[in-house]
């Protein structure tokens, strides 16, 4: 059996699969955020409407709509233990949007399905708002548009390209007053970054360090900021970006707590900086979490609009609510720094309590190392070089795959294995500097990046996550020690990265490709994303006041852009208010509603010649007609009566009774045009 092909379904058919393959195109890209029960369902339920409309088979009852309504609903309520929320809600109109399908029987019907579809599009920002999912949402609208119009075309076949060519021609005349509401309208706090269930765990650093955490980021190549330098920028070995400082160790994990010691005995932070300073603007992207990335030592509060820092002990820049949207913000660093207690104080004690009954070979190396005659009255700083020394020379590597540690992790790292990620590495450095009685903890952040030749901009991916140490010396305070240095210079100096080992597919298909091409390609594609990011998504109200001052205004505010916004709108409906009367006076209506005519029936196919004259055109129309009678074809006999009319009105003896009236009748010709059937 031959099944019809799509375009000699009946109209109805056609139009459906449309509608749901643009409904489908909607929902995908949100699947990774759904239960999966709603996926599967949603799926279900359009592969199930598509085959009721291919085959002309009737819709199911309400009783079939009301059962699976209760199904979402209790589903829902168990996924999420709620109704309330983005999630759940996001959830709900998917389902909702699915089952409204089912009943897709009349035009008020398709209306209510592409609103929702209208408002779905909109869902999509509450994930992700990467200039990928703004072009597949563009597609997805100029798809319900194109839905929308074809509603709307009269009875008969109308070609879905003509309904997508009006749609299109729409979207771009309402395009010059989208970028002039996203210019000048009052910016706000982005929705999505309101609700409180968007809280969820994203990979990324924490405010703990347990063995194997961040050697999980290092395989994780996504972007965690961007950072332009004004100036020549520091040396890639120079670029540590600061991050939570970890000071206590229950024998497992390294955590980030506020200290048991009363405020007199705390640590201030003393900053201390001299030298020329490092100017740069960071772009972070979302991470969920509060703190703010700046290079080492930033004595002044990063400017960034809207929101307040502050400063901890340990020089941690925090922030009083989590990063949800991209946040962009300029900075003032100090390369060269001193910080903390020159001389030791009570509170460096809680830098070098270790918990009991773990790492014990670690321990006793220390006191070896404390009782060698070699090392009698060293200082701390001495202690670091022999530490340091053993890395160097002890046969230690460095490597993405060090395996499971267990309990004694320092043990075997420092006496079995002797290799791990920068995470084991520092976490045993530090408890051997404990050991030997000096004050140490370790700093996570990212550390280097990687120059984008295209747009001059340094991007830090979460690979570029990095776990340091300091430790605390006589008349100098805290210092950076990066053993990891010692273990793998590369990582800190060149920057060679680890990378995980590909598979056979993989390395199939890049086996054919040019790596210098797949690195421009990268690089390309990464400007253009950056250029999206700070023009559209970082564009805030601070940027749009700016604006006013560069067009004289002197202390802008935003009634200013209320104000300014109205009088451009006036403007410019002015304008085209104007242009339409110009143009109409330019041309003659009855030739310009003729043209309509001609280009109407050329759309359905017919055979006419842009020069007919209303007569030609209407004989043309009987004459290949497949019936004989007109009264078979009532589309064609339409036509011809429309043809007729309208030649009469231009050609025949004006009518007394009719004086006057011109206007008129070609108005209700023009109005009966619209509503025309196309001529089979």
């Amino acid at each position: 059996m031959k099944l019809p092909t799509l375009n000699h379904l009946p109209r109805d058919t056609r139009d459906t699969l449309f509608v749901l393959a643009v409904i489908a195109w909607v929902i995908a890209p949100l699947t990774p955020e759904l239960p999966l029960w709603c996926s599967l369902l949603s799926a279900a339920v359009m592969l199930w409407r598509g085959v009721l409309a291919w085959r002309g088979q009737p819709l199911p009852s309400r009783w079939w709509l009301l059962g699976l309504l209760a199904l979402c609903l209790g589903a829902t309520l168990i996924s999420f233990k709620t109704l309330l929320g983005r999630d759940a809600g996001v959830t709900m109109v998917v389902a909702l949007l699915a089952l409204k399908t089912l009943e897709l029987r009349a035009r008020r019907d398709a209306f209510v399905v592409f609103f929702l579809g209208f408002f779905l599009i909109l869902t999509h920002f509450f994930y992700s708002q990467s200039l990928l999912t703004a072009a597949a949402m563009l597609v997805a609208l100029l798809g319900l548009l194109t839905a929308l119009v074809n509603a709307h075309m009269p009875v008969g076949k109308p070609p879905l390209w003509q309904a997508a060519r009006l749609a299109g021609s729409m979207a771009l005349l309402g395009a010059p007053i989208m970028v002039l509401l996203f210019v000048l309208f009052p910016r706000m706090a982005p929705l999505w970054g309101l609700p409180s269930d968007a809280m969820t765990g994203r990979s990324g650093l924490s405010a703990s360090m347990t063995v194997g955490n961040i050697a999980s980021l290092a395989l994780d190549g996504s972007v965690a900021m961007r950072v332009r330098f004004e100036g020549t920028p520091p040396p890639q070995s120079a670029l540590y970006f600061r991050g939570p400082v970890l000071s206590h160790f229950d024998g497992r994990a390294w955590q980030a707590r506020p200290s048991p010691l009363p405020n007199r005995l705390q640590l201030p932070a003393d900053l201390q900086v001299t030298g020329d300073p490092v100017r740069y603007q960071i772009t972070l992207e979302p991470n969920r979490l509060p703190w703010l990335l700046v290079l080492d030592a930033t004595p002044q509060a990063p400017a960034l609009a809207g929101k307040t820092a502050r400063m901890t002990r340990e020089l941690q820049w925090i922030l009083d609510q989590p990063v949800t949207d991209l946040l962009r913000y300029d900075a003032l660093s100090y390369p060269v720094f001193q910080h903390g207690p020159r001389q030791r104080v009570p509170g460096l004690e809680e830098y070098l309590a270790l918990p009991n009954g773990y790492n014990p070979r670690t321990l006793q190396l220390a006191a070896e190392l404390q009782r060698d005659p070699r090392y009698a009255r060293s200082s701390n700083a001495q202690w670091v070089d022999v530490a340091l020394q053993r890395l160097r020379s002890g046969g230690y590597r460095y490597t993405l795959e060090p395996g499971v540690f267990g309990q004694h992790s320092a043990d075997e790292f420092w006496f079995d294995r002797k290799q791990g990620f920068c995470e084991h590495i520092a976490s045993s450095f530090v408890i051997l500097m404990r050991a030997l009685n000096v004050p140490a903890r370790i700093v996570t952040g990212y550390q280097g990046g990687e120059r984008n030749p295209v747009d001059d901009f340094w991007t830090v991916r979460q690979s570029d996550a990095h776990a340091w140490t300091e430790v605390w010396l006589e008349g100098q305070g805290w210092q950076r020690v990066d053993p990891t240095s010692a273990v793998a210079p590369d990582r800190t100096g060149t920057l060679q990265r680890l990378t995980p080992p590909r598979g056979v597919i993989a390395n199939a298909i890049f086996a054919t490709v040019n790596p210098a091409l797949m690195r421009h390609l990268r690089a390309a594609w990464e400007a253009v994303n950056n250029r999206w990011n700070q023009w559209v998504l970082n564009y805030t109200q601070s940027r749009q006041l700016d604006l006013l001052k560069n067009i004289g205004f002197k202390e802008p505010n935003w009634q200013d852009l209320i104000y300014v916004l109205c009088a451009l709108v006036v403007a410019a409906s002015l304008g085209a208010a104007a242009w339409s009367a110009w143009e109409r006076h330019q041309q003659d209506p009855w030739l310009r509603l003729l043209q309509q005519g001609i280009l109407k029936l050329r759309a359905a196919g017919m055979q006419i010649a842009l020069h007919s004259t209303p007569r030609q055109m209407a004989q043309h129309l009987l004459a290949t007609s497949r019936t004989a009678s007109p009264q078979q074809n009532p589309e064609r006999q339409a036509w011809h009566d429309w043809l007729i009319r309208l030649e009469k009105l231009r050609y025949a003896p004006p009518d007394p009774e009719q004086a006057g009236h011109f206007r008129q009748q070609l108005a209700t010709l023009h109005r009966e045009l619209k509503q025309m059937p196309w001529p089979k």
